[in-house]
């Protein structure tokens, strides 16, 4: 029966944090309080991202051209 409660203790620590660091518990007052920065420093360093280009992969076998 302690085994049983502490899982489900366990289960519902663990739903909690998770919805908490997503963010999902904001309307609660309940957010980290970096969940609105995402990692600015990475936008702030990026060079011509305009330049990034999405190609197929190459069958393979076949040359790359």
């Amino acid at each position: 029966m302690k085994l049983r409660l502490l899982l489900i203790v366990l289960l519902l620590a663990n739903a909690g944090y998770f919805l908490w660091a997503r963010g999902d518990l904001a309307g609660f007052g309940l957010a980290p309080a970096a969940l609105n920065e995402r990692e600015p420093q990475r936008m702030s360093r990026q060079i011509h991202p305009e330049w990034l280009q999405i190609r197929k992969e190459a069958k393979p076998g076949a040359p790359a051209p």
